[in-house]
Order: C-alpha cells, then structure tokens, then sequence
C-alpha cells in the first residue's frame, strides 16, 4: 500500500464524454463526471493514502487558438483553467463529507492558498485531500511537469498517470494496431524512446528527485484508481533504474 500519492488528474476527466445535445448544457463539466471523480478521490483517501491531486485544464482551455497568440498569456491562461477545476472537485469533496483544500502556484488567496509543501505535507497528514492547480506556476511547462515537480516536493511514493489508453507503448496505439505495450521500463527507457505518454521533462524530474515509480493506467474506469493504489498490475510502471 503506497502512503502518499501525487494523482495527475486530466480536466477531459470532468467533461461530458460526448457534446450535450442540450444546446443550454454545459460543454466544460458534467456534473456526474465531476461527482465519480471526486469519489474516487475519496476512497483513495478513505484507504489510508495521502492524497495530492495535480489538475489539468483540458476540458476549459487546450492553448492557443491563434499563430499569433502570446504564448506565455495563453499559458497562464491555462492555469487558471486548472483552477477552476480544482474547486469545481473540491466542492464534490466537501458534499461528500471529507476535507480538502486547494493550494494554487498563484497568489489568490480569496480562492485557495498558495502553494507551500510544507502546508500541503500537513493536510495531507491531517487526512485532508491537497487539490493542487497553477500548473507549476511557469508558461512552457505542462501540467505533466507539474505533476512531477509536485510529487518530488511531496515526497509521493507514486505518481499516478490516468490516461486514455491502458498504459505505455511504443507507440500510439490508436494509430499503430501493432504497438507494444510495455508493462515495465525505467524513467531513461522512457527518455531515450522518445514515449510520449507525459513529456521528457516530468521523466527526466523524477529520475533526477528519486520518485519511485510512476503508473500509468486507463482512466475510462475511475476506479482504476483505487485499484492500482491496492496493487493491481493494471497498466505500466515506469521506475528508476
């Protein structure tokens, strides 16, 4: 059983799966979405780990949508997307009970507090889940990397990737019928094979911080969650070497 965990948690995770036919329904959140989610969390925690969890934006905002955009302002922009998130699971937590707190890299202290791990450590050890939005804080990072970064400050004994797919392969599965599923490999095979299943940077930041493993499993079932975090080989690991 893992102790802390840093849950990399896309915002696609929290949309309507396909576009509402109700023209007045939202297309950035469905609230049954929001709700599973937000369950999972819960019994995630509810298990005994302390729980991180790294939002992405993807549901509200995917970047530029000009050549012409400023890049850094688009980015920020994202960052706020993460945030919006982030309370939007927050308050699914707190209806169902349970304690959570959301820490941002940007100062907006009438939203949520600024990020500190030493503050985040203490939540978590005081059984409260840690939403964790902003992204890193830094245009040109994704939120992968923030994930990373998150989980070296923490401490996490794991990273825990949700995905589209049912782990790493060789190559994109749904564009190669014969991609290879790789079930276990270290942080430099991830690296020097170019997989993009999270970006270089997270890869190369937690091999360099020691995090111990990161894995990366299909999402289209949020239980999957829990049962990773119970020791089932779903999906890849992806470890130092």
């Amino acid at each position: 059983m893992y102790k802390r965990i840093v849950l990399k948690l896309s915002g696609e995770t929290l949309a309507p799966e396909t576009t509402p036919a109700d023209k007045s329904a939202s297309v950035t959140f469905d609230a049954a979405r929001v709700d599973r989610a937000a369950e999972a969390i819960v019994k995630l925690r509810d298990l005994g780990v302390q729980v991180g969890v790294v939002m992405g934006g993807g549901n509200i905002w995917r970047g530029r949508f000009t050549d012409s955009m400023d890049p850094v302002q688009a980015d920020q922009m994202g960052m706020l997307a993460t945030v919006i998130n982030a309370l939007a699971v927050q308050e699914a937590i707190v209806r169902t009970g349970r304690k959570a707190t959301v820490f941002t890299a940007q100062e907006m202290t009438r939203f949520a507090e600024l990020y500190r791990a030493d503050r985040a450590i203490a939540c978590m050890e005081n059984g409260e889940i840690v939403l964790l939005a902003g992204g890193s804080g830094n245009p040109f990072f994704t939120t992968d990397t923030a994930a990373a970064l998150r989980a070296s400050e923490l401490g996490a004994d794991a990273l825990f990737k949700g995905t589209t797919v049912d782990g790493v392969y060789d190559s994109d599965p749904r564009k190669n019928p014969n991609a290879k599923f790789l079930e276990r490999l270290s942080y430099r095979q991830a690296i020097d094979q170019g997989l993009h299943i999270m970006d270089a940077t997270a890869f190369l930041l937690c091999m360099e911080r020691g995090v111990p493993e990161i894995r990366v499993f299909s999402m289209e079932n949020l239980d999957n969650i829990v049962r990773v975090a119970q020791g089932e080989r779903l999906g890849s690991v992806v470890v130092r070497d």
